[in-house]
Order: C-alpha cells, then structure tokens, then sequence
C-alpha cells in the first residue's frame, strides 16, 4: 500500500451498524485516511460512504485479522478502529487477540468503542489537523 496514512476498521456482527454509522458521522475526516478493512465491514462501510478509499479484505475469520495484523507489523496500518462486541463469543478470539497485541507492540493508537474512536476522530480534527496521526 502507497501513500498517506491509513486507518483499519473491523467490526464485530453485531457492531458493524455501529461502524457504518460511525464512518457516515466522520466521513469527511476519513476521506483523508486510506482505509483498510475485513471484508464485510469493508462493504458496509463503501455502502455508507462510496467516496472513502476503502480495501475491504478478507472476512475475519477468514484471514482478514491476520491480514490487518501484518500491515500494522510492516508499518502500513497508522490507527486501528475495532468495535469488539464483548457480549458474543467468537469463535476466531485467538486471532483477535493477536491483532490487539500487535497493534500494542507496534504502539499504534487503537480503539476498540465507539467512544475511544470519536476522541480519536477528535484529536485528529484539532490536535493534529485532519488526516495526521502521531505515533511514538
């Protein structure tokens, strides 16, 4: 992936209403990230918002976890937005765990509520400026 910072989003079945919201409310922010996501969150989210540049990837359980996993490994994933649904089990939690750990270990910001990504949406519109994430 080339070019500007880049935002994944995942969400849980049960909160993927949330993150199509969620994307609809901050699309103008977003339009500044490219945005990578599993597959169909990718696809609700490009439903809300057709403009975003958003690669849907695989589905989680499928792979698209891991996918997410190795571009925060290799740098290429600034942010993480992940609305977890802690009220479900699911049957691929190792692979959501590594993806938490991974984004720990490479000490990028994550948000794993709607609230944390509104205050990380929020810094981003005045802290920062639109479209810049600061990292360690």
């Amino acid at each position: 992936m080339a070019g500007g910072k880049c935002i994944a989003l995942i969400a849980h079945d049960q909160k993927k209403d949330d993150m199509a919201e969620f994307a609809r409310r901050h699309q103008q922010v977003l339009s500044n990230f490219r945005i990578v996501a599993t597959g169909t969150t990718g696809g609700r989210v490009l439903e809300a918002c057709p403009t975003l540049d958003v690669l849907p990837l695989k589905s989680g359980p499928l792979g698209g976890d891991q996918q997410i996993g190795a571009l925060i490994a290799t740098g290429e994933v600034d942010m993480l937005i992940f609305f977890v649904d802690p009220l479900t089990a699911m049957p691929h939690d190792v692979d959501v765990k590594a993806l938490m750990r991974l984004a720990t270990v490479y000490d990028i910001p994550m948000a794993l509520n709607r609230a944390t990504a509104e205050r990380l949406i929020d810094f981003n519109l005045s802290g920062t400026g639109a479209g810049h994430v600061q990292t360690n």
